[in-house]
């Protein structure tokens, strides 16, 4: 059976990784990206953090999963040299601090950090790049259950293996529409390449959309009678990679011991740092900041300036806001210092969020519609990178009929 999966960005990837494992043969697994940049949004410009038990009820299974699958995968295949992966102590400087209430993050204004289950008291652990004049952070996770990855060399490394193996890539190219037989199954899919503009048709008897924040407009245009709705809209976020004369960098200089931290579950602390703040863009304007230190490249990555920017058609379509860019240098400068830092790269990325603020993870059916053969993956909000693994884990599962290893029933449309 051929299966399509439309997107090729973290989740896209980590499904084809997971049924390419299984007994699906890898040649007959499809990956279909349209951007003509691979990981141009999200997928490649998201912070990569990781946390096990920051999430609702609905989705708390799978962010289980998907964390124990990001601490395996890692293990396997040194993951600490190839994309970063490194536990993380998560911290907060923000005035208050949530007890683990369910709030909506794609709010205006609202932290992650109110996800958090559990604080820790203030112990000697704080950032090595934050300003002396910041004191101690307040301790969320101590590295238990929050990581750190490079989310750009994840996908990297996703879509190699899924290569290797013999999955097919067609990039950068478009599905235009969809064939189903006389019994209304999915046939075949027709395919026309955006660089050559070549038309073809490829076997489809199982397709996933898993498009980020462009998944419902082209579950639309695939299929345009369906009285189905993908409530899938996009957030947009602008961030800053920095280099801290403060942070270990370049990788050379990394001693295995630092490694070993990084590395492993249990131990000393780990050295990488997530920290949760507020800050106040004019009086009546507040947002919540989120830093992020990363190894082995030894950068500061800083978001959580989001806005309503319109979708572009294209991912690499992107244009970067200089005023939204220019709070987050000033939240820089304020925590990092005044002249602590460069600024290697300016972004703006587009996640897929839903209203409800939980992901669609399942089949295209709602009630009694449905388009058979037809799975959703999408809208993971600021969580894409820390659900990626266990939501690939779980749609294969799904797509090949078997008993799936985290519960989802209430993650569907």
């Amino acid at each position: 059976m051929a299966t399509v999966i439309i997107g090729t960005g973290i989740i896209g990837t980590s499904i084809a990784y997971y049924l390419s494992q299984s007994k699906t043969a890898p040649s007959s697994i499809h990956l279909l990206e349209f951007s003509p940049e691979l990981f141009a949004s999200a997928s490649g410009y998201a912070a990569g953090f990781l946390a096990r038990d920051w999430f609702s009820s609905a989705s708390a299974s799978l962010g289980r999963l998907s964390f124990d699958l990001h601490q395996k995968l890692a293990t396997e295949h040194d993951g600490h040299k190839r994309w970063g992966y490194s536990r993380s102590t998560a911290t907060s400087l923000a005035e208050t601090i949530g007890d683990g209430e369910e709030e909506d993050w794609m709010g205006e204004g609202v932290s992650r950090v109110k996800a958090a289950k559990r604080i820790a008291e203030n112990d000697d652990t704080r950032p090595v790049w934050l300003a002396p004049k910041h004191g101690k952070p307040d301790i969320i996770d101590k590295g238990e259950g929050t990581a750190q990855v490079d989310p750009y060399e994840l996908c990297q490394f996703l879509l190699a293996e899924c290569q290797r193996r013999g999955v097919n890539l067609h990039h950068p190219a478009k599905a235009t529409s969809v064939t189903r037989d006389a019994n209304g199954a999915l046939s075949s899919i027709h395919i026309q390449s955006t660089k050559t503009f070549e038309n073809y048709d490829i076997p489809c008897t199982r397709l996933v959309l898993a498009s980020g924040a462009w998944t419902a407009q082209v579950f639309k245009t695939l299929f345009p009678t369906s009285k189905l709705k993908i409530p899938v809209s996009s957030l947009a976020g602008h961030s800053l990679l920095l280099r801290s004369q403060h942070w270990p960098s370049p990788p050379s200089t990394l001693s295995k011991d630092l490694e070993d931290i990084s590395n492993h579950t249990s131990g000393p602390q780990p050295p990488c740092h997530a920290l949760f703040t507020s800050e106040n863009i004019n009086p009546s304007t507040s947002y919540s900041p989120e830093l992020f230190s990363r190894l082995p490249s030894g950068h500061v990555y800083i978001a959580g300036l989001n806005a309503n920017y319109p979708l572009p058609s294209l991912p690499t379509e992107r244009q970067i806001d200089p005023k939204a860019i220019g709070v987050l240098k000033g939240t820089a400068e304020r925590l990092l210092g005044k002249g602590e830092f460069e600024v290697e790269r300016e972004a703006v990325c587009w996640r897929p969020t839903t209203d409800r603020g939980v992901p669609i993870v399942g089949p295209a059916r709602r009630g009694k519609e449905e388009e058979k053969g037809v799975w959703i993956a999408a809208g993971h909000g600021p969580w894409g990178i820390s659900l990626s693994l266990g939501t690939g884990l779980v749609v294969s599962e799904m797509v090949e009929g078997r008993e799936v290893s985290a519960e989802v029933g209430r993650l569907g449309l």
